[in-house]
């Protein structure tokens, strides 16, 4: 069992992203994009990180594909893949690349669920948060990954989980592969 950290859209709020780091000591660390920090900051040592429509440093990846705990996992921003409108691009993508996980971020709204065998989990914006939860100021995800089960909890600003936003998502037998 591990817990993975998945955030996006801080948009230069660095304070966060090591606040919420220290409080949740996750095992992994996803950033879906639009940091507007560098490459090369020390927050994102150990962390896997993509480019997002408003960093503008080009030593970000626009995509990363990792294997992590086991599981092969895809890491975007999404505006490349009309994740706007659909997550059709984006299932295409995770197709190619046979991963079991997808983390995306862009639209600024929390999102969970299983498309065509793969999880795909927007965590919404910890900074600028738009939609239905946008009352709670701001949210990531943290994901109790286990042999059969991905377990996500969004959690606010202050890293307390909201009970109503817990979803459990078996791992098929696909993805098990």
């Amino acid at each position: 069992m591990s817990r993975w950290l998945v955030i996006s859209d801080n948009h230069g709020d660095r304070d966060i992203l090591v606040a919420l780091k220290k409080q949740l000591q996750p095992d992994a660390v996803f950033h879906c994009g639009d940091s507007e920090m560098t490459a090369d900051d020390p927050w994102f040592q150990d962390a896997y990180v993509v480019q997002g429509n408003m960093d503008f440093d080009t030593n970000l990846p626009l995509v990363v594909t990792s294997e992590v705990d086991g599981r092969q996992v895809l890491l975007t921003h999404g505006h490349h893949d009309g994740v706007n409108w659909d997550l059709t691009q984006l299932k295409l993508r995770a197709d190619a690349a046979q991963a079991e996980a997808v983390f995306y971020g862009h639209t600024h709204q929390l999102a969970a669920e299983v498309v065509g065998g793969h999880l795909f989990v927007n965590p919404g914006s910890i900074s600028q948060p738009r939609g239905e939860f946008q009352y709670l100021g701001g949210t990531c995800a943290v994901i109790t990954v286990t042999a059969t089960q991905w377990i996500v909890q969004y959690v606010t600003r202050d890293g307390q989980p909201v009970p109503d936003l817990k979803f459990t998502f078996a791992r098929t037998e696909t993805q098990k592969g």
